[in-house]
């Protein structure tokens, strides 16, 4: 795996140290931000003075989420030029039927419900890593579309 970030927004302490340890049985040694509410995570990652080279290479977004929401995280993440095509997986407990809706439509590229058994949730966790940071290949910069 590359030394490249990953943004945890989470705000379930258990559920972060859990995604840590996960991470880490997986071997995956990328460094992980986490932010425990919206409002931080738009403020980290729409911040004008990054880069495109500062910003994740993955973010795992829950949806119940304080300040803002994660759904809302999402339309203002994918409505601004240099972060609309992070990819963005939504890690979360509900297996609502109008969440993944929402969240598909609001440009998730993935939607994972959390296992509740650790060991499920490692092998997700594991799957997930040899994906996103292993076999997809990452948006490309330059263009128009803000990543000059």
């Amino acid at each position: 795996m590359n030394s490249k970030t990953i943004l945890l927004i989470e705000d379930n302490s258990s559920d972060i140290e859990l995604t840590k340890r996960a991470f880490k049985k997986n071997h995956i040694k990328n460094e992980i931000i986490v932010m425990e509410d919206g409002q931080d995570a738009l403020d980290y990652l729409l911040n004008p003075s990054n880069s495109y080279e500062q910003l994740p290479v993955l973010t795992l977004l829950d949806l119940k989420l304080p300040r803002i929401d994660g759904l809302e995280v999402l339309q203002r993440i994918r409505s601004d030029s240099r972060t609309k095509r992070l990819p963005i997986v939504v890690l979360t407990s509900s297996k609502e039927e109008k969440d993944i809706a929402a969240a598909y439509d609001n440009g998730a590229n993935s939607y994972i419900r959390k296992p509740v058994d650790f060991k499920q949730f490692k092998e997700s966790i594991g799957i997930l890593g040899s994906y996103w940071l292993s076999l997809n290949e990452s948006p490309p910069k330059g263009g128009n579309d803000g990543y000059n």
